[in-house]
């Protein structure tokens, strides 16, 4: 099984109303669960706090169901969604996102010029080695653009590289990384912190190149 099928897997157990949540273990310990009941949610506390930073064209990278980039598109705010798993681009164009089934280290349409880029539900994450997504999310930014990032509340362990899935062969490239852990892969990928906050429970940064 593929990465891309253990989150077809996941959305489609969410379709069908049975338990989609799984966790994956990293070898140093650290452990992590992926709730993707929550992400195919119409909105989560704390939302807020990602939509209204985005005021131009904006792209979702890891957008899942789509509800950020519905939300966006509702607002009148300009908004593509990108995510790896085909089955979580079907829901988002149900849903009315536009959303592309895309690796963020592929081709993209818009690079070096969206305004905003979410790496939201920890997104941050994704490939397992923060600092190369990172450097890749500035490269899709033009200039004076601003990546938002969700991250783990400060003082949470921060690891990264590949992890057993519970009940899956699959190893997945993942990471965790606290908001406290941000500015070494950040300076790594060439970005500043231009500021940080929390709202619901949930910590936002918002970079941009240095």
């Amino acid at each position: 099984m593929s990465v891309a099928a253990l989150f077809d897997a996941a959305f489609g157990n969410v379709v069908s109303g049975r338990t989609a949540t799984f966790t994956v273990r990293h070898p140093a310990g650290g452990v992590h669960r992926f709730e993707p009941e929550r992400w195919c949610q119409d909105a989560l506390p704390g939302d807020e706090a990602l939509l209204e930073t985005c005021t131009g064209p904006t792209i979702d990278v890891g957008c899942g169901p789509g509800r950020l980039v519905v939300a966006l598109t509702a607002a009148g705010t300009p908004a593509l969604g990108i995510d790896a798993s085909p089955a979580a681009v079907r829901i988002a164009r149900a849903r009315g996102a536009a959303a592309l089934c895309r690796d963020v280290f592929g081709p993209l349409p818009g690079a070096g010029r969206w305004r905003h880029l979410l790496l939201a539900d920890g997104n941050v994450g994704i490939g397992g080695d923060p600092a190369r997504l990172l450097a890749r999310c500035r490269d899709l930014i033009g200039p004076g653009g601003r990546i938002h990032a969700e991250l783990a509340a400060p003082g949470t362990p921060s690891w990264a590289g590949r992890t057993a899935v519970a009940g899956s062969p699959v190893r997945l490239p993942w990471a965790v990384l606290a908001l406290d852990r941000l500015a070494a892969p950040a300076a790594a990928a060439g970005l500043r912190v231009l500021h940080t906050r929390t709202e619901a429970g949930r910590w936002f940064a918002t970079l941009a190149a240095r």
